[in-house]
């Protein structure tokens, strides 16, 4: 989606001001928690990416993007393990003056252009393992009939008038300008030339007549939203970051364009001689995956969570809000923000050459371990830097030596020859640390082991919740450190199957490690969907025992049966993640050139 900032409004402005009735209001709107444990409204959750403008082919931020949404969304069904209670859209932005520029540049139809780059987004997410239900296309027939819907109440409404727009225009933002956001640097002749002060790009003095929306009676009911629920944008800072916008002036807003101009769109109901403008098209397709105008979308939309980036921050926070509470709805239930990445400290840039293409990666990493990456260092409160070197020291560590090796070491023939899960022992193990007797080997270091992972789902939760994904697979990751310790500690290829008295303690640290990994994998599950499925099928977890639900972690501890001890562990899954330093020579090669 695209920017698109307030001009200077010229001429009569139509009706007189419109006093905001009841149903302005947020009467419908709550500010609870979205479901997640023991839910007592609706179990239903709807996310969203933006949809991605095809003016050219994705990159990691769009990749990293879907990857914030799809986590979100396998977490919850971890939670609400239903299809029907999660839905999850992503998809394209195909309208505009910059498509239909771009098209013809190109000596293609709009349409040609579009199905062209959008392939490439849905091949991308398909590689990926990006779990949409949806993948809307802003061109799609449904769309269209939402999108003038839409229009037709808010001009019922009395929230849409003809007015006189004049001032700056950037067509390859496909935004209007106010002057403070414009400054002059010198063009290809050297003359001074008028350009975007946020994006560099050529600027050109525009008026024209055009449909507006009354924005403006809109700036006190948005501070209310806000005020209401400070989780309503997170993180924090760009939630503070709209209520500082909110303390400006809130001009009306011009909402269509020229059909002359601009014919690459969704037409005004009712006057073809104006095209509706591309940000508003693209809004509504949030409403129209989830079935509006019919009655059905009224069960999904309170429980919509946007994941966005920052930089369409004001579209999704104010302008898109206003246009729901004029139309009768609530706000979104939560609008999560991330920042960007750059590469080895600098932006993505065509002209820098250091755009980075996502499906290279997926390769070069694999699909588990690029998302794995961007979820466990992407920091939504400020821009991260991708470099290659990072992403192999990261994997190395984290899945392939503690994970990978953690499992080696619990499955291997020579630690665990009868290939099960072995007995919980009580009286070497007991669950109160001073009721040990002669047989107990359990050390303090092991109680504050079992008590770290038996927090470490409802830690993740409040992590995912929060939306500080990163936080949650530290965490995991901190508790995968903790218990090679523990096998370290005591070290199982010591231990003799043979003797009376290491046996119930060798079976007893397996069993506890195996217990640590199946938590493990049923936690990653959102990130890394085929290795977690790997590792769980390894431990014979089947897949109806994957949900937080079923979890049930060191039962025994707790003096209740295990429904795995004595259980067949699966069939070898071969080596749960590889070393990158030693299997991707072209990293070495890299560094020689």
């Amino acid at each position: 989606m695209l920017r698109i900032s307030a001009l200077r409004l010229l001429g009569r402005r139509g009706a007189s001001r419109v006093s905001l009735s009841e149903d302005f209001s947020l009467r419908h709107y709550s500010s609870g928690p979205l479901g997640v444990r023991g839910d007592t409204h609706d179990s239903r959750a709807y996310f969203t990416t933006p949809i991605f403008y095809v003016n050219a082919a994705p990159h990691i931020g769009h990749l990293y993007s879907a990857l914030l949404a799809d986590a979100l969304c396998r977490h919850h069904r971890l939670r609400v393990p239903s299809d029907a209670a999660t839905g999850f859209s992503t998809g394209t932005d195909e309208h505009g003056l910059k498509i239909q520029q771009a098209a013809a540049a190109a000596g293609l139809a709009p349409s040609e252009l579009c199905d062209r780059v959008s392939a490439q987004f849905q091949q991308l997410f398909r590689e990926a393992d990006v779990s949409s239900t949806d993948f809307i296309r802003t061109t799609e027939a449904r769309h269209r009939i939402a999108v003038q819907h839409f229009w037709r109440v808010l001009k019922a409404r009395g929230l849409l008038y003809k007015g006189l727009y004049e001032g700056w225009y950037c067509a390859s933002d496909e935004c209007f300008l106010p002057e403070a956001k414009v400054t002059r640097q010198p063009g290809p002749s050297g003359d001074l030339c008028p350009v975007s002060l946020e994006s560099g790009h050529p600027v050109s003095w525009t008026k024209e007549e055009n449909y507006i929306f009354r924005l403006s009676q809109f700036r006190e009911p948005l501070q209310q939203w806000l005020r209401g629920d400070p989780q309503a944008i997170t993180p924090e800072p760009f939630h503070h970051t709209v209520l500082q916008w909110l303390e400006e002036e809130l001009p009306d807003l011009s909402v269509s364009r020229r059909s002359s101009h601009l014919h690459w769109g969704i037409p005004v109901p009712g006057d073809d001689s104006q095209t509706i403008y591309v940000w508003l098209d693209a809004l509504v397709n949030y409403l129209t995956v989830i079935g509006y105008p019919n009655a059905e979308f009224q069960s999904w939309w309170p429980t919509t969570s946007h994941i966005i980036g920052k930089d369409i921050l004001k579209f999704h926070a104010i302008y898109w809000p206003a246009l729901l509470l004029g139309a009768g709805m609530s706000p979104p239930h939560r609008i999560y923000v991330h920042s960007h990445w750059t590469v080895c400290g600098q932006k993505m840039s065509k002209s820098l050459g250091n755009v980075v293409d996502p499906r290279t990666c997926l390769d070069r990493y694999t699909v588990d371990g690029f998302r794995y990456f961007l979820l466990r260092q992407g920091v939504p409160s400020w821009d991260c830097d991708y470099y290659d070197e990072k992403v192999v020291k990261l994997l190395d560590s984290e899945l392939a030596d503690a994970l990978g090796g953690l499992l080696n070491r619990c499955t291997a023939n020579r630690i665990n020859p009868s290939g099960i899960y072995p007995a919980f022992c009580t009286a070497c193990f007991p669950s109160e640390p001073g009721s040990a007797g002669p047989s107990g080997r359990a050390q303090a270091e092991d109680y504050a082991l079992v008590s770290a992972v038996a927090t470490l789902p409802e830690q993740v939760a409040d992590h995912y919740d929060n939306f500080q994904i990163y936080k949650a697979l530290e965490a995991v990751s901190s508790c995968v450190r903790q218990t090679n310790g523990f096998v370290q500690r005591h070290a199982p290829w010591k231990l003799n199957w043979e003797s009376p008295v290491d046996a119930p303690w060798l079976g007893t640290v397996l069993h506890v490690a195996l217990e640590c990994l199946r938590v493990f994998g049923t936690l990653l599950q959102p990130v890394t969907p085929s290795l977690a499925d790997r590792l769980l099928s390894r431990l014979g977890v089947s897949s109806t025992e994957r949900s937080l639900g079923e979890l049930h972690f060191l039962s025994r501890f707790y003096g209740h049966p295990s429904p795995f001890e004595g259980r067949r562990l699966g069939p070898e899954t071969g080596i749960l993640f590889p070393r990158l330093d030693q299997s991707r020579s072209w990293l070495v090669k890299a560094h020689k050139t």
